[in-house]
């Protein structure tokens, strides 16, 4: 499908690669704007509340680069601003990013042999009519035994550190200790296809 002949234009508002790389995959052209906004001041006990708070959090501050930046030219054209956010829950307790290696290797050597969630929200605003709504998918994943050496190569590596609850289920290394996944990758990635189309098809 060619995307370019869309009648409307999309951002991302994520660095996420792999969120990039799902947007990609679902056949969009798209252009990639980040929000600095202080994750920690945004605190919801229930999870799904969190990820749509922040992925809302996220779209406004974007909005408002948007609006300060004002190059907006006027076409007829609706632009889609897509935000997201995921956060892991394990046993109840919501997880982001690991704070330090400790914090990295103690989460994963929880999930060895047991299981974590992911909640992952998108969050949809039409830039023209002012359409916004945001949703949320969650995914299980049980685990096998994670061995320590796999474990201290992923910190070593560092990938880990950088994504919420230290969870990485694409990773090579921890591909064949994924039991069973209930739900989508794409959803543990950080942006689930089903939900991000239907938010789009809305927000037209």
């Amino acid at each position: 499908m060619a995307a370019n002949s869309s009648p409307f234009k999309i951002i991302l508002g994520s660095s996420s690669v792999a969120r990039r790389k799902i947007l990609a995959e679902m056949g969009y052209d798209f252009a990639i704007m980040t929000a600095d906004i202080d994750e920690k001041s945004i605190r919801k006990e229930i999870p799904e509340e969190l990820v749509v708070a922040l992925a809302e959090a996220k779209a406004e501050a974007i909005i408002s680069k948007l609006e300060s930046l004002d190059n907006q030219n006027k076409d007829d054209n609706a632009t889609l601003l897509i935000a997201a956010d995921t956060v892991v829950v394990y046993e109840g307790v919501i997880r982001e990013k690991p704070s330090s290696k400790e914090e990295a290797r103690k989460f994963m050597k929880d999930y060895s042999g047991g299981q974590a969630a992911t909640v992952s929200s998108v969050f949809v605003s039409n830039l023209k009519t002012g359409f916004r709504k945001g949703d949320w998918d969650r995914v299980e994943i049980h685990f096998h035994e994670i061995p320590d050496d796999v474990i201290e190569k992923l910190i070593d590596e560092g990938t880990v550190l950088y994504v919420a609850g230290g969870l990485i289920i694409e990773h090579p290394l921890i591909l064949p200790l994924v039991k069973k996944v209930v739900g989508t990758t794409d959803s543990v990635m950080g942006l689930p296809k089903a939900l991000t189309e239907r938010l789009l098809k809305e927000a037209l």
